[in-house]
């Protein structure tokens, strides 16, 4: 009887040790992953620097725009989400529960770039505003804007 609760006892503690083992892998998995984001798609940015491709989830419904990228810990290069609000309007947006900065490019229904915010500063509950009607926001990694040379004007693309 002493035998068989050791063996409980060492397989409990096996398992556990196992599980405490793959934890960290699967948090950041679960960070990475969409979070009730829409499809994901690829848009192009057309800019004099030439045609930039971007890796984004489309937040298109009530609920995934309110989500957005909130808890996210990581975001890759060439990554982000884009916010699709289906008409012309003034948006503002802002950083709460967002745990990475960000670039925010706000876009026009033809797809010109109108704005782009640049760093976006994690947490903050200060309203970021369109400054004009706009159709979309395209949220990047902080410092993708410059990195790739995005100015108001240039033009984003479905596909590449």
């Amino acid at each position: 009887m002493i035998a068989i609760r050791k063996i409980r006892e060492h397989a409990a503690l096996a398992l556990l040790l196992a599980v405490l083992t793959f934890l960290p892998a699967l948090a950041q998995a679960a960070q990475e992953a969409p979070s009730g984001a829409g499809n994901v798609e690829t848009v192009t940015i057309v800019s004099a620097a030439g045609r930039t491709s971007f890796t984004v989830e489309t937040a298109a419904t009530r609920e995934q725009r309110d989500r957005g990228l909130m808890f996210r810990t990581h975001l890759a290069e060439r990554h982000g989400m884009l916010f699709d609000f289906e008409q012309d309007q003034e948006v503002r947006m802002w950083m709460k529960n967002t745990l990475i900065p960000l670039d925010m490019i706000f876009i026009e229904a033809d797809g010109r770039v109108h704005r782009i915010e640049h760093d976006a500063e994690p947490g903050s509950l200060r309203l970021i505003a369109s400054n004009g009607p706009v159709r979309s926001v395209l949220e990047l990694p902080a410092g993708s804007a410059s990195r790739f040379g995005i100015n108001p004007g240039d033009r984003v693309v479905p596909g590449w």
